[in-house]
C-alpha cells in the first residue's frame, strides 16, 4: 500500500518550516502543502476564540488540497486547538506538535524536572504540562513564556549579544528550579538552540517539538501504509502557500527550512477566512 498525496502543514507563520524540514530529513519522497498565515502572524497573543478560528480556517483550506495527513505545527494552535480541529476535519489524521514533544521530554529528564518555553498562549493552556503529567505523574513541569526569542529570529539575531541576554533573562530561572530537559515549544526556538544550549550546558536536554513530530507522522503514515513510494516529492514537488509576503520573508524561509524556496504562492486573506466559517463560530 501506498498513498502520493501530500501532508498539509500550517503554522501561523515561518517558523513551521523547521518541520517541513525534519520531514524532508525523514520522508525525502513526500510532497508537502505549506500554509503560513503571516498576515496574522503572530496567533501566541489571540484569545482562545481566535485561535481556534484561525487554525479551523488554515485546516480547511489545506483539507481541500486532498492531504492525507495534516500537521499543526504552531505550538499555540496544537496548545489551544487541536481538539476543536479534529473535531471538525473527519478521515484525515491530525498530529500537534505538543504531545510528540511531551513523550520525548518524558524519556530523556533523569531529574524528573521538564521546563517547557513558548509563547505566552502556549504557556498558559499547559497544554505540555498536561501531556507530560498524563504519560508521567512523577515529573515536575515548569512553563516560561519567552515573547522576545520569536522577533530575535525574525530580525536574525541568532548569534548577538541580545540574544544570549533574553536566554538568559528567560532560562535562569528553570536552571535553578533543576530542569534537566527543556522542550522547544515553538517552531522558532530550533534556530536559537546554539544560544540555549551554550547557556544552559551539555547536560542539559533540548527537546526540539520539529522533529518528535515529524517522526510521530512518519510512525502514523508506516502503520497506514500510506508512505509515498515516489522519489519525486521533495522540496521541487512541494507548495508553498504564505498570506503575506513580510519583510525579508526569503531570507527567514531559507533560514527555518534550511534551502531557498524557488515558488511561494500568496493566498488572499479573504478566501482564508471564508474558510468554514460556520463552523469556526460554534
Amino acid at each position: 500500500m501506498s498513498d502520493t498525496r501530500p501532508i498539509g502543514v500550517f503554522d501561523s507563520g515561518l517558523g513551521g518550516l523547521t518541520v517541513v524540514r525534519e520531514l524532508f530529513r525523514l520522508m525525502p519522497g513526500e510532497r508537502i502543502v505549506y500554509l503560513g498565515d503571516t498576515a496574522r502572524c503572530p496567533y501566541g497573543g489571540r484569545s482562545e476564540e481566535t485561535i481556534r478560528t484561525f487554525g479551523l480556517q488554515d485546516a480547511q483550506l489545506l483539507m481541500e488540497m486532498d492531504i492525507k495527513l495534516l500537521v499543526a505545527a504552531c505550538n499555540t494552535v496544537s496548545s489551544v486547538a487541536l481538539d476543536y480541529i479534529e473535531r471538525n476535519v473527519r478521515d484525515t489524521p491530525v498530529v500537534g506538535v505538543v504531545l510528540p514533544g511531551a513523550r520525548a521530554a518524558t524519556q530523556r529528564t533523569a531529574e524528573r524536572k521538564v521546563g517547557v518555553i513558548g509563547t505566552a498562549a502556549t504557556i498558559r493552556a499547559g497544554a505540555y504540562t498536561r501531556a507530560i503529567q498524563t504519560l508521567d505523574p512523577s515529573i515536575a513541569v515548569f512553563g516560561k513564556a519567552c515573547p522576545l526569542f520569536v522577533p530575535l529570529v525574525e530580525e536574525g539575531l541568532l548569534d548577538h549579544e541580545i540574544t544570549r541576554l533574553a536566554v538568559q533573562h528567560y532560562l535562569q530561572e528553570l536552571l535553578e528550579n533543576g530542569t534537566d530537559c527543556i522542550i522547544l515549544g515553538c517552531t522558532h526556538y530550533p534556530l536559537l538552540i546554539k544560544a540555549i544550549q551554550e547557556f544552559v550546558g551539555v547536560r542539559t536536554h533540548l527537546v526540539d517539538s520539529a522533529l518528535w513530530t515529524a517522526k510521530e507522522v512518519q510512525n502514523i503514515l508506516m502503520a497506514l501504509g500510506a508512505l509515498s513510494p515516489e522519489r519525486s516529492g521533495g522540496l521541487t514537488g512541494s507548495r508553498f502557500m504564505v498570506t503575506d509576503y513580510a519583510a525579508r520573508f526569503k531570507e527567514l524561509a531559507a533560514a527555518f527550512l534550511g534551502a531557498g524556496l524557488t515558488s511561494i504562492e500568496l493566498v488572499e486573506l479573504e478566501k482564508l477566512t471564508k474558510q468554514c466559517a460556520a463552523e469556526a463560530l460554534q
